[in-house]
This record gives C-alpha cells, sequence and structure tokens, in this order.
C-alpha cells in the first residue's frame, strides 16, 4: 500500500498529513478527519484499509497550530489518570479550532487532495472529526459528495453557531453512525439533528450503534468495539461506492 507523510499549505501554515494510496492510478479522494487524540498508528492502520477499496484517503493533522504530529505526544490510554490529563491538555487545541479555521483549513485540504485524486470527493470524520467534516462540507457543498460520521459529537449544542444550524447548506450524502453511550451525543440532541435534516431534505441516515461507547472505531483507547468497528467500515463502504461511482 503507497503511503506517505505529506506537507499542506494553508492560510495559517503547514499541516503534515499521512496520505495513502492503493496504487498509482487515478482514484477518487477521501479525507479522514481525526478524533482529538490525533494521527497515529491506529489511524493510519484506518486510513489504508479505506484505502485498499479503491481511494486515495489524506488524514491531515488538524492540530498543526501547536506543531506536527503526534501533538502532544499519545500517553497510555488504558490508564484513566493518564488518558484524562491527555485529553484535557487537548481542549485548548481543540477550542482553537473555529467554524472559521476549520473551513480555511478545509479548502486547503480539498485543494491538496484534489491535485492527487481524481472526481468527487468525500470525507469521513471521527469524534470531533465528524463536527469539524460537517463544517467543511457546509462550507462547500459543491466540493463534497459524502459525509461520515461516527460516535459524533457535539453537533447539537445551545450555541448559536452549532453546526446542525448549518443543515440547509449540505450537499452531501450523510451518514452517521452514533454511538448509544455517548453524553456528547445524546438520544434527544440526535433527535433534533434528525429533524433538522429532515427540514432541510438532506439526504441521510442516522443509525445508532447498540452497546458502543464514544470513540468505538479507535483500537487503542478503551472505548474500542470490534464489531461496531466493523459495522462502520461496512457502512462507509457502501456511502463511498455509492456518492463516489464514476
Amino acid at each position: 500500500m503507497p503511503s506517505s507523510t505529506v506537507d499542506i499549505t494553508t492560510p495559517d501554515g503547514t499541516a503534515n498529513a499521512y496520505l495513502s494510496r492503493p496504487d498509482d492510478r487515478p482514484h477518487p479522494g477521501v479525507l479522514f478527519i481525526m478524533d482529538a487524540y490525533g494521527l497515529r498508528p491506529t489511524t493510519d492502520e484506518m486510513v489504508d484499509r479505506i484505502a485498499s477499496a479503491g481511494y486515495v484517503v489524506l488524514a491531515p493533522n488538524v492540530f498543526y497550530r501547536a506543531g506536527r504530529s503526534p501533538v502532544p505526544p499519545m500517553r497510555d490510554m488504558t490508564s484513566p489518570e493518564q488518558r484524562g490529563e491527555f485529553f484535557q491538555s487537548l481542549r485548548p487545541l481543540m477550542e482553537e479550532l473555529t467554524p472559521e479555521r476549520i473551513a480555511s483549513d478545509g479548502g486547503a485540504y480539498l485543494d491538496y487532495l484534489e491535485q492527487v485524486a481524481q472526481g468527487p470527493v468525500a470525507i469521513t470524520g471521527y469524534c470531533m472529526g465528524a463536527r469539524l467534516g460537517w463544517r467543511i462540507a457546509a462550507a462547500y457543498p459543491d466540493r463534497v459528495a459524502a459525509l461520515g460520521g461516527f460516535h459524533a459529537g457535539g453537533l447539537v449544542t445551545e450555541d448559536p453557531d452549532s453546526p446542525h444550524l448549518s443543515a440547509g447548506r449540505l450537499k452531501a450524502e450523510l451518514y452517521f453512525g452514533f454511538a448509544d453511550q455517548d453524553r456528547s451525543m445524546s438520544a434527544e440532541q440526535i433527535a433534533t439533528l434528525e429533524r433538522t435534516l429532515e427540514a432541510a431534505g438532506a439526504r441521510f441516515t442516522s443509525e445508532v450503534y447498540e452497546g458502543a461507547q464514544h470513540g468505538y472505531t479507535m483500537a487503542d483507547t478503551p472505548a474500542y468495539n470490534e464489531a461496531a468497528r466493523e459495522r462502520h467500515f461496512r457502512e462507509l463502504g457502501g456511502l463511498l461506492a455509492r456518492a463516489l461511482a464514476a
């Protein structure tokens, strides 16, 4: 599987990214938006698996303003104390990702991907990455054919700029695989999201994975759920096949 680390020029600097493709032939592009724990071997494996199905997959370090990955270095995720401290260290980086910065960065990521891929582009995002993917799809509706969001959090909030309020801007086909044990996206919030998408006339599928926790796709965290992760790959594969077909 040809893969490499590449640099992407953005309006605010340079983002390092992991790029994977099945071979040197032209393929549709997929933008992979990481969870808060960042780029690491687990995400590389996921990117490679998606690429093996016939896609050029780009996974940028969305925290590049704080430095190259890993930002900061991963800790022992099996330790609740270290895991909590690590997540707290990431909060300032997450808060820096304003809607304006996400849209600006997203344009640079799409520009790069469109140079190395062919045809339409899809986005797949995890945890906070699903929220970032939504922002990018809403900012560039004519450039994003599909958006998959897995164990997404924070799509519905009380903030005046809550992501769900921009549902009318989306043109992509949407798939959401929520975790049923996720305080960041409750059943009430999921219902609000679904009502909003229906009112906007969006093409979407929303499913709740029973017995899954926030972060269920990530094999290096205690939330990992193999059955839910495999279901995610199947659903994502179907979405990409539909949206990125030549």
